[in-house]
């Protein structure tokens, strides 16, 4: 992976965060975690221009870095901007008149990969609601990097901007499911289910992570819930993430450490923000004790993004019966998505009861040498006839 420096971001790019309009947010629910974050990324780019310019522009690498999506795969950013360019947004609101407007369009109305180079576009009207600085959400790019799920995310968006009143006001429980991107799914029209998968895990999610504290309230006809709204406050331990710019890791021994590999002073960190000293340093230690890496630092990122991607597990990976099973896993993996894999992730973590066997799968992640069976049996039960045709 190419560092990308810090000077080399201009303009927009160096606020740390966006100003999201809340019609943008209310129909954003059905966009994955990756895509969630690209389209943040891709609006506070263009904000400065948005109404003046017709198209933006962004270099790949860098929308890449700041979305957290450390892969030269260009692939998948395709499928997610292709994503974008699907997905409806629907505004219904009132003008500086008083009048009641509704609108529809697609997020992006195109965008395109050329040369190291994304363009894309939104539609006028989508724009103008956009750039509207009377009713927007600020969505802090620190904050959003550090959510896994892509409810979480959802909610937190939808949550944010009432923290001031302290309450999201009453939502039936359908506007709910459009919300979180469930609308059309069967399994989710049940509360238990909706509960136990979705809202208490988001909730978890985004008082651990933000700078905001939830709790969930439900209204009920008989014992059927209809309707649920979410009280919002300021999260005091977590709210200096609207300020803080990462200055002070710069004097600390593990960002050294990094900027000796070569890692890049914005990308040391945000890896520092993200995930700790204490885990950066552990996935470093792990790092420079492997002489067969080609490539520390792009060894390194995909240690931190998510437990080592295909490409550096192989490179570290014997050639054996293991490594043909290994092969398999990894293929199943990076065919889910990022909601879906942080998901596996945490699934399988909550089987774990030795701490050694859990730490070891904090560590290496699905690379793990003391969880090798159980990871094998894990996503044996997954995907099965995973390892048809092996030895």
């Amino acid at each position: 992976m190419d560092e990308i420096p810090r000077d080399q971001l201009t303009g927009a790019l160096r606020r740390g965060a966006v100003k999201k309009h809340v019609a943008a947010i209310h129909v954003s629910g059905k966009l994955t975690l990756l895509q969630r974050k690209l389209s943040n990324v891709l609006l506070l780019n263009a904000y400065d221009t948005l109404v003046t310019q017709t198209r933006h522009r962004i270099d790949a690498r860098t929308l890449c870095l700041m979305i957290g999506y450390n892969s030269n795969d260009m692939e998948t950013l395709k499928q997610s901007l292709r994503g974008l360019a699907e997905t409806v947004a629907e505004w219904d609101m009132l003008d500086e008149k008083g009048q009641q407007e509704w609108g529809v369009s697609s997020l992006l109305s195109y965008a395109k990969l050329k040369a190291g180079v994304c363009e894309y576009a939104y539609s006028p009207a989508l724009a103008e609601k956009l750039h509207d600085p009377k009713v927007f959400a600020l969505i802090n790019l620190n904050i959003q990097r550090r959510f896994t799920s892509g409810h979480a995310l959802a909610l937190y968006e939808n949550c944010y901007r009432f923290v001031r009143t302290g309450s999201t006001g009453w939502w039936p429980l359908d506007l709910f499911r459009r919300l979180m991107g469930l609308d059309g799914s069967s399994y989710y029209e049940s509360f238990k289910h909706l509960n136990a998968k979705v809202i208490k895990p988001a909730v978890a999610e985004v008082n651990k992570t933000s700078n905001i504290l939830i709790a969930p309230e439900v209204r009920r006809q008989g014992r059927v819930v209809t309707e649920i709204r979410f009280k919002v406050k300021e999260n005091p331990q977590l709210a200096i993430l609207d300020i803080d710019d990462g200055e002070g890791m710069r004097h600390g021994p593990v960002y050294a450490r990094l900027r000796e590999h070569g890692v890049s002073d914005r990308l040391a960190r945000q890896w520092l923000s993200t995930h700790g000293e204490t885990q950066v340093s552990a996935k470093l230690d792990y790092v420079e004790g492997r002489s067969n890496v080609r490539s520390k630092v792009g060894y390194l990122a995909a240690a931190l993004d998510g437990g080592f991607g295909a490409e550096a597990e192989a490179e570290a990976a014997p050639s054996s019966a293991r490594a043909q099973r290994l092969g398999r896993i990894l293929e199943a993996v990076k065919a889910r998505t990022p909601t879906q894999r942080d998901a596996d992730r945490r699934l399988f973590q909550s089987q774990l009861s030795d701490p050694a066997a859990r730490a070891d799968f904090e560590r290496h992640g699905w690379i793990s040498p003391l969880n090798a069976t159980r990871v094998a049996a894990f996503w044996e039960e997954m995907s099965p006839g995973l390892y048809e045709g092996l030895e």
